[in-house]
């Protein structure tokens, strides 16, 4: 019987020996599932409440990058089809009125909500969060701020003057976060304000009264329907193409240069075929 143990052992050892490495090496080599793949199992859990049981790191799959505003890249139709947002403890950013609302603009979208201000006045952050972006685009936002909060938003304060917060600085519900500025691509002191979930932004005026400077409701139930109603808008927006007419051009001369045709013309711009072009006039032709 020890002859034969003497034997076999081993194997046996030999045996389990490959079998441990065998479990440790395909561990090892298990790749990380893609980011969307991620979402889409947990968001698409219809029996899990998901501002309930997941914080905000975990709807963030914990992206946490200071590089880029929207490092997510998250289809819509990777969303759930509700998610209920805590808003009880909103505060204004700045109590000044609306002077540009969310939506399309003749050559582009606007994603935010603009507020009116006096450069230096103070801006507060919304909700209770940590500053993951701070940064500065000449030809956009010029110095802005990103607020990752605890309800699963972000929230975008641009244009500032100055900046009075540092990165990963957590900061409450109404603390200041900046004063007011002219900065970037902006025609007057204004705040620029947007509401995004996964990247993906919200009409801030489905959320928040302006007028009075509280929310609508506390609770605001985010819908792929409602709430990301503008991306089909937005690119409808961002195909659109507009000539400045040139001396000599008729409407039958665009068309044609355009692959379009003069019918087609006047009922993108509302004008008649008998229409007078004027050199540098505008006008669309997609």
């Amino acid at each position: 019987m020890y002859i034969f143990l003497k034997k076999i052992f081993p194997v046996l050892f030999l045996f389990i020996s490959c079998e441990v490495y065998t479990q440790q090496t395909n561990y090892s080599l298990i790749p990380k599932k893609d980011t969307v793949n991620i979402y889409q199992g947990i968001l698409n859990d219809e029996s899990d409440d998901l501002m309930e049981n997941h914080p905000a790191d975990d709807i963030y799959n914990n992206i946490w990058t200071s590089e880029k505003l929207n490092p997510y890249k998250i289809p819509i139709d990777s969303l759930p089809d509700s998610v209920v947002i805590d808003c009880k403890n909103f505060n204004i950013p700045v109590p000044g009125s609306v002077t540009s609302n969310y939506g399309p603009r003749r050559y582009r979208y606007h994603y935010g909500t603009d507020l009116e201000l006096d450069i230096g006045d103070t801006v507060v952050a919304a909700f209770k969060g940590k500053v993951r972006i701070i940064d500065y685009e000449a030809g956009g936002y010029g110095h802005y701020v990103v607020l990752r909060h605890d309800n699963g938003l972000e929230t975008v304060y641009a244009h500032l003057s100055m900046v009075m917060v540092v990165l990963n600085q957590d900061v409450k519900a109404g603390e200041i976060i900046g004063l007011g500025g002219n900065t970037g691509r902006s025609t007057g002191p204004h705040l620029h304000f947007e509401i995004r979930y996964l990247g993906n932004a919200i009409n801030p005026g489905n959320m928040v009264d302006f007028s009075s400077g509280i929310v609508h409701n506390p609770t605001y139930v985010l819908t792929k329907k409602k709430s990301f109603y503008y991306q089909r808008v937005a690119k409808q927006v961002k195909a659109t193409r507009f000539y400045k007419v040139r001396k000599g051009d008729t409407l039958g001369h665009i068309a044609m240069r355009h692959g379009t045709s003069v019918k087609a013309l006047c009922r993108l711009n509302g004008f008649k075929q008998s229409k007078k072009l004027k050199p540098g006039q505008s006008i669309r032709v997609k």
